[in-house]
């Protein structure tokens, strides 16, 4: 007896998040679980961006699923549910900065261009650099949380979650040709930061230490090994 197969939109990991939103609408409620694991992760760093503190971070995460529950009769699939969501937890960040009195409006009037940046990533890196991964992420963490809230928060959206410049205006009620500048401006400042946090120990980058200067060396002499000797130079 053949197996039957399922239709991707009866198994609702490999639905979109339309179909999970009308499911859900429909008396399906358990399925949002499905759309909170999907954007934790990108709810997270959007709210750490604003608020700069991962426990409230994670409070503006859980009145943001919340919020966008109680309306998901208003999502008009206009624009992509993801879009429509990360809008939500943009104004909900902002909202309790506001309340804190430490909010700088976000304004719109830089004129600049964006600064070119070519992205090369090694897709399997190698165990030294595997060893300083961890170093790393937290110089990174440390960095673009110390940025002025108009560049940290672009530069979360774009360098770390991958939205594109276009999502970003639409999420912060920028132009696009604002969101660039403050991209440009705050990679500019962060990358400040990491030469001078990294300070003397520069010195200390692109090393060829360990594992790789073994291989080398070990390579070298057996080359060496399988040459004649050198003459005696002629007096």
């Amino acid at each position: 007896m053949a197996t039957e197969t399922l239709p991707d939109t009866a198994i609702p990991e490999r639905c979109s998040d339309e179909e999970i939103v009308t499911r859900v609408r429909a008396g399906d409620t358990a399925l949002y679980e499905i759309i909170m694991r999907r954007y934790n992760q990108r709810l997270y760093r959007i709210a750490l961006a604003i608020v700069r503190d991962a426990s409230e971070a994670e409070d503006v995460m859980q009145d943001v699923y919340v919020r966008a529950y109680q309306h998901l009769d208003q999502f008009a699939a206009r624009a992509p549910f993801a879009a429509w969501l990360t809008r939500i937890a943009v104004h909900e960040a902002l909202g309790r900065v506001r309340q804190r009195n430490r909010y700088v409006p976000l304004k719109d009037g830089d004129s600049e261009g964006e600064l070119g940046m070519t992205e090369a990533i090694s897709p399997l890196p190698d165990p030294e650099q595997n060893t300083s991964r961890a170093e790393l992420n937290q110089l990174l963490e440390e960095v673009v949380l110390r940025l002025p809230d108009h560049y940290r928060t672009v530069i979360m959206l774009r360098d770390i979650e991958g939205l594109s410049i276009a999502e970003i205006a639409a999420a912060l009620d920028l132009t696009e040709q604002n969101v660039k500048v403050r991209l440009h401006r705050g990679r500019a400042v962060a990358r400040g930061w990491i030469l001078e946090r990294v300070g003397t120990s520069a010195k200390e980058a692109f090393s060829f230490m360990g594992t790789r200067c073994d291989r080398v060396v070990r390579n070298v002499l057996a080359r060496l090994a399988t040459l004649s000797p050198a003459r005696e130079a002629v007096q």
